[in-house]
């Protein structure tokens, strides 16, 4: 799928520019998964699973239909996805008390307490990282952060039909 059908110099460096972005927050991701381990041993989650147990983590008592629009995944896929954590005993499905149809989502204890020392091991690492910079160096990447937050936001979500043929929204 090509990034842009504009050939102009500018186009072509913002192109360059989203592929760098991409390589280097996937780069990122790879070290921070190695030297941070992960919350459950490797293979026993699939991607899809450890992000819908990450979004829980940070948003408990969410809906199916909530995860599956923060996910951009369509509401049947995170269903399958909470049925099958549910039965490794990762995550409980409980009925909301306003509305008895609406499934909300949360981790098992033990399952939480992992994730959670997983998240600070993997913080930890990182912030050692971070404390090696310079002070300009850091600065920068202060002020990095919340602008990749809002280029996220602006990219928005992708799209849930899982019969599409181009690639996902997002990379590692």
């Amino acid at each position: 799928m090509a990034l842009t059908t504009d050939a102009s110099p500018l186009a072509a460096a913002d192109a360059a520019l989203a592929d760098s972005l991409f390589t280097a927050v996937g780069q990122l991701r790879r070290h921070a998964r190695r030297l941070g381990g992960g919350p459950f041993p490797a293979g026993a989650l699939s991607g899809a699973q450890s992000e819908l147990v990450r979004l829980v983590r940070r948003r408990p008592g969410l809906s199916v239909a909530e995860a599956a629009a923060e996910l951009a995944l369509a509401p049947n896929t995170v269903s399958t996805l909470v049925g099958q954590l549910v039965a490794a005993e990762v995550m409980t499905r409980v009925a909301d008390p306003e509305d008895r149809r609406v499934g909300r989502l949360a981790l098992t204890a033990p399952a939480q307490e992992r994730v959670e020392r997983w998240r600070d091991r993997r913080a930890s690492v990182t912030a050692g990282a971070i404390a090696e910079l310079d002070a300009a160096d850091r600065v920068t990447l202060e002020r990095a952060v919340p602008l990749i937050a809002r280029l996220a936001a602006a990219l928005g979500p992708g799209p849930t039909d899982t019969t599409d043929t181009e690639e996902p929204r997002h990379h590692e």
